[in-house]
């Protein structure tokens, strides 16, 4: 069962300390093999309630719409920013998460004292104070809410692409490398959706332009 969001906020607080606007920042989108890596940051109201808010993986999709629709009417602050596949390609997937995640910062209309980012990594050309908190989203608000923001938009994304490209199935799986749709990339090769530097899209043949490269190292699949 998720963590109380007062547990959350508790937690946040003492790691915030005297900042008066945190802001909470993580993304979705880093382990699929299609569509776009999404980040979000929030700055939430220490004043309102946040029942339900908790790490998204852990929330039903129902339960993510109703806390989506909340946060962006009663934060402070919200922002998010999408990146594609071919800058996903450019800049591999840990270089558009945090640049994803700068841009998310940087269309917040209140300037945080404090940046909480989910993970391992600060945000290179953040001018603002930052730390990183490994599972941020499973133990703090700010994080929590930014996770549920990622989530939604980049799932409504995906639903919305399915309508470009129904025959992959990306309404159901998102991107993600499923049974269904490994079968489908085998069966089709990829699209412009598709990360091309992916392991599994890089030796599928594209069905338009003749064999995708393959860089002469050994390819896991």
């Amino acid at each position: 069962m998720p963590a109380g969001w007062r547990r959350l906020a508790r937690a946040e607080a003492r790691l915030a300390g005297e900042a008066a606007a945190v802001a909470g920042v993580d993304e979705a989108g880093r382990g699929p093999l299609a569509g776009p890596v999404v980040a979000a940051a929030v700055v939430l109201d220490r004043d309102v309630r946040w029942d339900g808010v908790a790490d998204s993986k852990l929330l039903e999709p129902d339960e993510r719409g109703e806390i989506f629709a909340r946060v962006l009417s009663r934060a402070r602050a919200f922002g998010w920013s999408v990146l594609g596949a071919r800058a996903i390609d450019r800049l591999n997937i840990r270089g558009a998460s945090l640049e994803a995640m700068r841009r998310a910062v940087g269309r917040l209309r209140v300037r945080p004292d404090l940046v909480l980012i989910d993970g391992i990594d600060t945000v290179p050309g953040l001018e603002l104070r930052q730390q990183a908190v490994i599972d941020g989203d499973a133990h703090l608000l700010s994080i929590a809410a930014a996770s549920i923001v990622a989530k939604v938009v980049r799932d409504r994304i995906m639903e919305r692409l399915d309508r470009v490209w129904p025959a992959y199935g990306f309404a159901r799986h998102k991107g993600y490398g499923t049974p269904e749709h490994l079968e489908r990339l085998g069966a089709l090769g990829p699209c412009k959706l598709h990360r091309f530097s992916f392991a599994p899209v890089r030796v599928q043949e594209l069905p338009l332009f003749g064999p995708a490269p393959v860089p002469e190292v050994a390819v896991e699949v």
